[in-house]
């Protein structure tokens, strides 16, 4: 991937008269989390690839509330959200991708009700959009033949039903895609949901994000994929909990087609 990857603004987009194609909402977790800025530069890598012109906000852009919300802070929620309408409306934003289902969610679900009003994608419906309309090409590659197993994202999955996007992206890899028993409808959360992410689980016999790790490794798989920086995060240390690191990777989507050529 190069190292040197340029994502324009919208203040710079503006300044010049233009709109892009797409906002590219980054979200907290893409834009400090370490682990997760992997994930922004891999979809940046594709968004270049496929010739889609392309903004962020930038410092402009703000946590999207979901957090406070679903911690019960719904004052604080409000406050973020107007703050960020106000913004994206003053840009005339009409469509935003995210690599996160909490942002997705929000933007998708609780800002109408704000007052504002987007056509939200998350990445992995972005990218198959770009693989139909041919501006994306896909091959196996690295990845071929390789045993896949994908973690459904609670606020991707069951929140808005968006199950078939991230597997039609798997197994245009050539990759086997195993089904954990647990999957879909009926996928079990990795444990970082509302606001989970921030605190230490409560007592109990088992945290929950090793419990969805052992349900993936019953499908012996070599990577287990995921569509969200929190799932990543939470099995990613599910997998150390269990003394895998060796032999499963955990890797977003947009990793996995980002480096599917990159052998």
């Amino acid at each position: 991937m190069s190292e040197q990857l340029k994502v324009p603004t919208m203040a710079e987009f503006m300044a010049e008269g233009k709109k892009p194609e797409v906002l590219f909402w980054v979200g907290c977790a893409g834009s400090f989390d370490d682990r997760a800025k992997k994930i922004t530069k891999a979809f940046v890598n594709l968004l270049s690839k496929a010739n889609v012109e392309f903004a962020v906000l930038g410092t402009e852009e703000s946590c999207t509330g979901d957090p406070a919300k679903r911690a019960g802070n719904e004052f604080l929620f409000q406050m973020q959200a107007v703050t960020n309408i106000e913004v994206l409306n003053a840009y005339e934003v009409t469509k935003i991708v995210t690599t996160c289902p909490h942002c997705f969610n929000t933007l998708k679900n609780e800002y109408p009700e704000l007052g504002g009003n987007y056509e939200v994608l998350h990445h992995t419906q972005f990218l198959k959009s770009l693989l139909n309309d041919g501006r994306l090409t896909i091959e196996g590659g690295q990845f071929k033949g390789k045993r896949i197993t994908f973690h459904d994202p609670c606020y991707l999955g069951r929140a808005n039903n968006v199950y078939e996007a991230p597997r039609d992206l798997i197994k245009k890899l050539d990759a086997e895609l195993v089904e954990m028993k647990s999957c879909k409808s009926r996928g079990l959360c990795c444990g970082a949901g509302g606001a989970q992410m921030f605190k230490e689980p409560e007592k109990g016999n088992q945290d929950i994000n090793v419990e969805r790790t052992e349900q993936a490794l019953v499908t012996k798989p070599e990577i287990i994929a995921a569509g969200c920086p929190f799932c990543n995060t939470m099995m990613t240390d599910g997998i150390k909990a269990k003394e895998k690191e060796a032999s499963v990777q955990v890797m977003d989507i947009a990793e996995l087609i980002a480096n599917a050529e990159d052998l």
